[in-house]
């Protein structure tokens, strides 16, 4: 598909539809918009094991019915004992390459947008040896929730500049692993995932597939949502003044309310931000993809956007919010579904930890 994304119209309104898209050319913001870039391939992975809700309430105080009315989530998949953030990765970009006709040591750059690495130091340029991208440079970029979106910005800048000709953006993350457990207002949200997208050049402005974009932080708001390291300073040795700290990253904390009232006030205006780069209007995208932390903010942002429910992508109930993963995993089985179609247009948004948002 192509994207802000473009990827279902009868013809009739197919033709119309290229009609806009030329005048839209024309009112477009010079630098973000109409990139010289399109999508040509995706791919997902879930975590191997599927944890209801029937399951946490076995040994949580909380109910079915509580969660997906909060919520929206039925379940979650977790990552599997003697897997990895790299197996995840490394199986939803395979399928990305697959069918596209780029073969893995034609691609360029890998980048993984991740929060949860298996290696703090990075996991891109495994991951990138172990689809055979022998020729690719590869490094993470960690922006949470946001990581997926800013990922993708930023390989289509490479692209757009001619730097490279094939870029794969991975978004993977296995927030499982910082969870508290006991904490129901945390533990039920997340699961563990990767997704995957391989854009390739294009010269011709009407194939672009990113047709405009948008990027905020706000770092005053990041004790709202963040995964803190914990410090533990001790002696180095007998004698030795110094000392060491020997701490540890400790567990996911949020405050639920402050990041739904940042959601649902900054999403709506960073895509009409992104849509009027492009020259477009709210009313001119086809599906609505954001990311899925939950689906009352879905809901809420189509109803200030007034775009019909029925055009949100979600699978929220099935995955919980996987942070990084969670928009190629929708989109991918969006295509895959035979939902999402070529020539449509997609509103996309990502939005956390920071806080960060963009679309």
């Amino acid at each position: 598909p192509r994207s802000p994304f473009r990827a279902s119209r009868p013809p009739a309104a197919a033709s119309d539809a290229r009609t806009d898209l030329a005048e839209a050319q024309a009112r477009a913001v010079p630098g973000k918009s109409w990139v010289g870039c399109r999508a040509v391939g995706t791919g997902a992975m879930a975590g191997q094991q599927v944890v209801s809700n029937a399951d946490l309430e076995k040994f949580m105080e909380t109910d079915d019915e509580w969660i997906r009315t909060r919520t929206g989530i039925g379940s979650r998949h977790i990552i599997a004992d003697g897997s990895s953030i790299k197996d995840l990765s490394v199986a939803a970009a395979a399928q990305a390459l697959e069918g596209t006709g780029v073969a893995p040591e034609d691609v360029d750059l890998v980048v993984l947008a991740t929060s949860s690495p298996d290696d703090l130091f990075g996991d891109a340029a495994s991951v990138a040896s172990a689809i055979g991208a022998t020729n690719a440079v590869a490094f993470d970029l960690t922006a949470a929730c946001s990581g997926f979106l800013f990922g993708l910005v930023t390989a289509s800048q490479f692209i757009h500049t001619g730097a490279y000709r094939n870029v794969l953006v991975v978004g993977a993350d296995a927030l499982s692993r910082w969870l508290d457990w006991d904490d129901r207002n945390t533990a039920v949200l997340f699961g563990d995932g990767a997704g995957a997208m391989l854009l390739t050049a294009t010269d011709a402005p009407g194939e672009s597939g990113v047709l405009g974009f948008q990027m905020h932080s706000d770092g005053k708001r990041y004790e709202n949502l963040k995964l803190p390291y914990q410090n533990e300073h001790l002696p180095l040795g007998e004698g030795v003044e110094a000392t060491a700290d020997r701490g540890r990253y400790g567990c996911l904390t949020m405050n639920g309310r402050e990041v739904y009232k940042f959601a649902v006030e900054e999403v709506p205006r960073v895509i009409r931000e992104a849509t009027a780069n492009a020259g477009l209007e709210p009313g001119d995208v086809d599906w609505l993809l954001l990311h899925q932390a939950n689906i009352r903010i879905m809901e809420s942002v189509a109803k200030s956007l007034k775009i019909p429910s029925d055009r949100i992508l979600h699978n929220i109930a099935e995955y919980g919010n996987t942070s990084a993963a969670s928009i190629p995993l929708a989109l991918a089985e969006a295509i895959r579904s035979g939902k999402v179609k070529k020539g449509d247009i997609i509103a996309c948004a990502g939005f956390g930890a920071g806080l960060s948002w963009g679309s």
